[in-house]
């Protein structure tokens, strides 16, 4: 049986060990690295080339969806499967448009944690169960069938409106003044904005707004 070599990109230390722990049981699976941050996870890969990524989605300093773009620009061969906590339909089409194979929750079982990883390892794509209803249902109530799915459901029109302006590189006191707006009622958009894109700062904001079309 082919041994599968697996970098695991997990900033929880805890998390971390119990994959390994997990992972080390497996016969035909081989941990041959470890990292802790986005960065680190892009540099690993490039070092190591493992066949399969566990990547958490919320990494320090580069995201899990950042880390999986650049990771896949340089090394096309590996395959990414996501493995976090966040299911909601923003996140695993964020996941999706960077090129993970994959998207499992951290609540997975042992037998379907190891079957995903064979899974995506094979080049299949493998969802956890909670995420593929979601989705699907997600696709079943678009209002236009073909139609493609609406850049972040969860914004209301006007977050929505200020997001494709952040993107466009405009400070809160622009956005207020073209909006009619006070600076302060757009910086509590602004805050709810990134509170529903689970993001940390305005770059971030920008990154996954132009990923979707904003901007």
């Amino acid at each position: 049986m082919e041994t599968l070599r697996i970098l695991i990109a997990e900033d929880h230390p805890l998390f971390r060990k119990g994959v390994i722990s997990l992972l080390s049981s497996v016969p035909d699976f081989e941990v041959v690295g470890e990292a802790t941050t986005g960065e680190e996870a892009v540099v690993r890969a490039a070092q190591l080339l493992p066949d399969v990524v566990l990547m958490d989605l919320q990494m320090p300093k580069v995201n899990g969806i950042e880390a999986t773009r650049r990771i896949l620009q340089q090394s096309p061969s590996v395959r990414v499967l996501m493995v976090t906590l966040f299911e909601d339909e923003d996140s695993v089409f964020m996941a999706l448009r960077a090129g993970a194979r994959g998207y499992v929750l951290k609540d997975a079982d042992e037998e379907e944690m190891v079957l995903a990883i064979r899974a995506v390892g094979k080049g299949e794509a493998i969802f956890s169960p909670n995420v593929a209803t979601r989705v699907l249902s997600y696709f079943a109530a678009s209002p236009r069938a073909g139609a493609p799915p609406q850049a972040f459901p969860t914004l209301t029109d006007r977050e929505r409106e200020i997001l494709h302006l952040i993107a466009q590189g405009h400070p809160n006191p622009a956005i207020a003044r073209q909006l009619s707006l006070s600076t302060k009622t757009v910086g509590n958009y602004v805050s709810n904005i990134f509170t529903k894109l689970q993001v940390a700062d305005r770059a971030q904001a920008i990154i996954r707004a132009r990923e979707a079309g904003l901007g």
